[in-house]
């Protein structure tokens, strides 16, 4: 009995919620559901029937009128006749539905049927915040940081990129972004000057087994140039190509020497410093 009592409130709230019922339906049951208020001289309840401010109020109507029907239908078989008749369509068009759809339809699972006007209440929404993610840089951009720098592409290139990128791999992989972009400016700034060699190659294995000796520390140390680091390379990869086609900025102040902080080269004292980054001094000629 208790079953069969929650199953026929259901159907009801079901109903006043407006399920599978048009719109244009509404009208006419509002006059037979008042026809049938009036029958059972209940003011309160007709009241509420066709004064449906809520999906809550609507709901707390139809199980009046559930329990409420047996008792009009007594007073007055002939009213209620035709509210039988709609609520004997819409139990059809329920089932023809099934279980599944109409409780997906209603928003129903294994909670209880008592909670459903709560249910009605507007529940507020917290606004979705997008996170911007940072411009990939287009062709011939400037690109300034290692976040950018995720979005180029896999780097490659002939014998001057080669050069550059084994430099900036055992000069400066640990450095940070800046640190990376100077030393890879000083051998740009060589390749540039007249008294340096015209190659980025020549460059780096300038004075290697002769004088004044190895410009480039890691070209005498005795170990051979192999890259045990494989996402560090990927990475100076991408910035030798950049630098080679003009897209990193300038920070060294067209320094032409440079030397980590854990040394004091005597060199230094006859060039003017131009700047410091990370662990680096940069110089060039005053």
């Amino acid at each position: 009995m208790i079953l069969f009592v929650a199953i026929f409130i259901k159907t009801r709230i079901l109903w006043a919620f407006g399920l599978c019922i048009r719109e244009s339906e509404w009208e006419e049951r509002r006059g037979f559901l008042a026809s049938a208020a009036k029958t059972a001289r209940n003011v309160r309840v007709m009241k509420l029937l066709l004064n449906p401010k809520s999906a809550k109020s609507a709901a707390f109507a139809a199980v009046i009128m559930a329990f409420f029907a047996p008792i009009v239908a007594s007073a007055e078989g002939t009213a209620i006749k035709p509210v039988n008749e709609i609520l004997t369509q819409e139990r059809r068009l329920l089932m023809a539905l099934g279980t599944n759809r109409a409780k997906k339809i209603a928003g129903i699972g294994s909670k209880s049927v008592i909670r459903i006007a709560s249910w009605s209440k507007p529940k507020s929404q917290k606004p979705k915040v997008k996170v911007a993610k940072a411009a990939a840089p287009t062709g011939g951009s400037v690109v300034t940081s290692f976040k950018q720098l995720n979005s180029v592409p896999k780097a490659s290139g002939g014998s001057e990129w080669a050069c550059l990128t084994e430099a900036l791999y055992f000069e400066a992989r640990g450095e940070s972004f800046k640190g990376i972009s100077a030393v890879a400016e000083v051998i740009i700034n060589r390749k540039n000057s007249s008294k340096f060699p015209n190659s980025v190659c020549a460059v780096i294995s300038q004075g290697v087994g002769g004088r004044p000796g190895c410009q480039f520390s890691y070209k005498c140390d005795g170990h051979a140039e192999v890259y045990h680091e494989p996402k560090a390379y990927a990475r100076v990869a991408k910035m030798a190509k950049l630098k080679l086609e003009g897209r990193l900025e300038k920070v060294t102040g067209g320094a032409l020497f440079y030397h980590t902080t854990a040394v004091r080269p005597s060199w230094s004292r006859k060039f003017r410093r131009t700047a410091q980054v990370g662990v680096h001094l940069f110089y060039k000629p005053s």
